[in-house]
This record gives C-alpha cells, sequence and structure tokens, in this order.
C-alpha cells in the first residue's frame, strides 16, 4: 500500500521568494508534526497538499493520488482543521454538523453521525446552543467534530490549539490523541513546541524549504547532544546551569565550580525538543 503521504522534489516560488526548494517527505500513520520558524515554508506545504495552489515543480500523492491530476479525490481523502473557525455562530453546534454532513453525501445520516461526533468529542450537553455560546475550547473541538462528520484518513491540523486555556487544550490533545489510536493519520503544524513533544510520534522540521530533521522527540534531541547540571531553589527558579556529559564525575565536577549560598536542589537536565528546534534552524541559518 502506498505511503498516506509522498512528497517528491516540490518547489514553489513566490515573485522571486523560494519557499519550498525541493521538499521530499513520506508519511504513513500516527501523529506527526511539522515544525518551522515563520516563513519556513509550513502554509505553503499544507496549501499545496490540499489543493489550494499548485507547486511549480515536484509531486505529491495522497495513497498514490496525484494531488495535480486528481484533486478531487485527493480532497476526499482529507479534512483539514485551520487555525480560524469554519463554523456558522447563529447555528447550534448539531445544526452545524447536520448540514455539513450532507453537503459531504451523508444524507439521511447526517443527523446520527453528528449525534455520534458530539458525543465523541464530549459536546453532546451543548450541541443545540448556538456556536456564538460557545467557549474556545468548545469551538476547537466542534471544529474537529465537524473535520471528522464524513470519516477521512487524513487529518490536517493547523495550529489546532492557538488561543486555548490550559484545560481546554489539555481536552483537544486528548481528542487528537483518540483519533490517531482510531487509526487516522494526523499532520499537525504548531510552533508550540510543547505540543508536538507531547503529541508526536514523529517530528519534522521544516526550515527555508526543506525538511532538515526528521524522527522521534528522543532522536531529535539526541541530535543537540549534551546534559546540563541546573540548581533550583525552592520556589522552582533555576539559579544557574552548566554542560555536562551526564556521568558521575562529571556532574560532581561541575557541582565543585558552582557557587550557590542558599539551600537549592540539583537537576541533571536532558535536552528539550525546544533546544533541539532552536539549535537545527539556526545551524541551516548559519550554513547559508
Amino acid at each position: 500500500m502506498p505511503p498516506m503521504i509522498e512528497v517528491r522534489n516540490l518547489r514553489k516560488s513566490f515573485q522571486r521568494h523560494r519557499v519550498l526548494d525541493g521538499l521530499e517527505m513520506d508519511i504513513d500513520g500516527g501523529v506527526v508534526a511539522l515544525l518551522g520558524p515563520n516563513g519556513s515554508g509550513k502554509t505553503t506545504f499544507v496549501s499545496i497538499l490540499t489543493t489550494i495552489v499548485r507547486p511549480d515543480a515536484g509531486s505529491v500523492r495522497l495513497l498514490g493520488h496525484d494531488a495535480l491530476r486528481e484533486p478531487r479525490r485527493v480532497r476526499s481523502l482529507l479534512r483539514v482543521t485551520g487555525q480560524a473557525p469554519s463554523l456558522d455562530e447563529l447555528l447550534s453546534g448539531r445544526e452545524n454538523l447536520v448540514i455539513l454532513g450532507e453537503l459531504l453525501g451523508l444524507g439521511g445520516r447526517a443527523r446520527a453521525r453528528a449525534d455520534e461526533m458530539l458525543e465523541r468529542l464530549g459536546l453532546e450537553h451543548t450541541g443545540r446552543k448556538p456556536v456564538r455560546t460557545y467557549s474556545g475550547g468548545m469551538r476547537r473541538r466542534l471544529d474537529l467534530a465537524a473535520s471528522l462528520i464524513s470519516p477521512a484518513p487524513l487529518l490536517i491540523l493547523d495550529e489546532p490549539t492557538t488561543g486555548l486555556d490550559p484545560v481546554s487544550r489539555a481536552r483537544v490533545w486528548e481528542d487528537v490523541r483518540a483519533l490517531a489510536r482510531g487509526g487516522t493519520t494526523v499532520l499537525l503544524t504548531t510552533q508550540t513546541l510543547d505540543e508536538a513533544e507531547a503529541l508526536a510520534d514523529r517530528v519534522m522540521v521544516l526550515d527555508r524549504g526543506v525538511i532538515v530533521a526528521d524522527g522521534t522527540v528522543d532522536e531529535l534531541t539526541a541530535l543537540v547532544g549534551g546534559r546540563a547540571v541546573a540548581l533550583v531553589d525552592d520556589a522552582g527558579n533555576t539559579i544557574e546551569t552548566a554542560e555536562t556529559d551526564g556521568s558521575p564525575e562529571s556532574v560532581a565536577a561541575v557541582l565543585a565550580r558552582m557557587r550557590h549560598d542558599r539551600p537549592v536542589r540539583v537537576e541533571l537536565r536532558s535536552p528539550s525538543l525546544e533546544d533541539a528546534f532552536a539549535a537545527l534552524t539556526r545551524r541551516e541559518e548559519v550554513a547559508a
């Protein structure tokens, strides 16, 4: 069976600015986070993947179907939840889902499917209220329900928790994990690194139009190398840090060089995804 997403030598420029410069990737299952600084090409890539924008060169295939030659077929294989809600605020959540289901060809099954999705995403008690009364977290979950009212093998989430409070964000994360367990491939574009760290089975870093790193969170953080000894006070504030190779001898030597005049606790820290992201994109900038 072909990969869910197969990209080869994808190129796109706007005027004289090259946004994608020979992008290549294969994605097949799980939650894949696509990270990149502003201007890295994430939005352009998603626009090409969803057949909104045509590339200058290269190919994009979903389950073997060419996005340029078979755009309608490709669109039928994916659902998208963007940064901005795409709901009618005067209608109820259920009415939004029923109308969308009917437009997608569910016919008489649209109402039952709407009820199923409201229950699945914990909105069954608010589904008959106008969307304008929903909180930000409820709207994002309704967006997810709308994306899944007619099942598709690929779900694209573009900054899915932007602006949400921590409780609502955690609920959306639970929903995404449940979708992945159910067999949906999720492509997550985000600049929130703890979100990628919490959700992604695989992380791809896009910079200057190409993938500069690809692997699990552990594999990407290992690229940074090194660990650090940190002195932390009772309030949880970091007083001082110093690099170490993690061996007992190295940790002891680092602690001997550190000076502190108040009670502290010692933490041995590994590099974070944020450390890896900063190092990878910085290296590319230096190399360019």
